[in-house]
């Protein structure tokens, strides 16, 4: 059953194409649509290395592992606003946005964890080359052949953003944005 739906949900994400509106309620927006509140419902609860307990939200509660292969945590995200930007090596908008990304990661770092999810291709190598070919090398590259993080997501298309908060809260875009478009999400995000 669980192969059944992985199956329909990559012809799904294939039939979408590179790029383009994402649908919410069968409308049609090619905008920030708010998105499911990320629920924090059910949260499990970590020591903040301070001594204070935080809840998890629920969107942070996935494994992956990196282009270079070490293995990834979304708990490692908590409570820091990420930028999760959804990408396949083959399409030309998400590689035409690729140096913006890193320009506005470059930026905000130090308040916004920037994290790439490639996603919808079978080739690491082809990934990698990607990475390379946009200059993104500096931003935590995710492997999701198997588009385990896409339907986590629920991202239906690429180039896609998922904006989370600290909160867990998230709402999402679907690309190409420009680098100043996506530079005034961020600032948002990051509080000023």
């Amino acid at each position: 059953m669980k192969k059944v739906a992985m199956t329909m949900a990559a012809a799904a994400l294939l039939a979408t194409g590179c790029g383009g509106s994402e649908t919410d309620g069968g409308a049609a927006t090619g905008r920030s649509a708010p998105a499911s509140p990320g629920p924090v419902e059910g949260s499990a609860t970590q020591s903040s290395g301070d001594g204070r307990l935080r809840a998890l939200p629920a969107r942070l509660k996935f494994e992956g592992t990196t282009l270079d292969g070490r293995p990834f945590t979304g708990s490692d995200l908590a409570e820091r606003p990420v930028v999760f930007w959804f990408w396949a090596p083959w399409c030309a908008k998400c590689a035409a946005e690729g140096p913006g990304v890193a320009e506005v990661a470059e930026r905000y770092g130090d308040r916004v964890a920037f994290v790439g999810v490639a996603g919808l291709d079978k080739s690491r190598e082809q990934m990698r080359r990607f990475v390379s070919r946009t200059g993104t090398e500096d931003i935590t590259q995710l492997d999701d052949r198997t588009g385990r993080l896409y339907t986590h997501f629920e991202v239906a298309s690429q180039s896609s953003y998922v904006f989370m908060t600290r909160a867990g809260r998230i709402t999402r875009d679907s690309g190409p944005l420009s680098e100043s478009a996506l530079e005034r999400r961020v600032r948002a995000l990051a509080g000023g």
